[in-house]
């Protein structure tokens, strides 16, 4: 499986969630939003929503500030 994780191309074995996902690039969730293919997953589904095959997905940082 070929996904693109802030425009970097990674390849895994099998499909995996989310979560799964998360873990295996090592980071911290706390603070953490994620859209597959522009759109937000709500951070609640992170252990049932399963990236695709050529999903792009980004990550973001939340940041306080004002």
């Amino acid at each position: 499986m070929r996904i693109t994780v802030n425009d970097e191309v990674m390849n895994f074995d099998t499909p995996l969630t989310v979560s799964e996902l998360l873990a295996s690039l090592g980071r911290p969730v706390a603070g953490i939003a994620v859209a597959v293919n522009q759109t937000i997953v709500v951070r609640g589904t992170w252990s049932e929503h399963v990236v695709r095959d050529g999903d792009q997905i980004l990550l973001f940082q939340a940041i306080a500030g004002g």
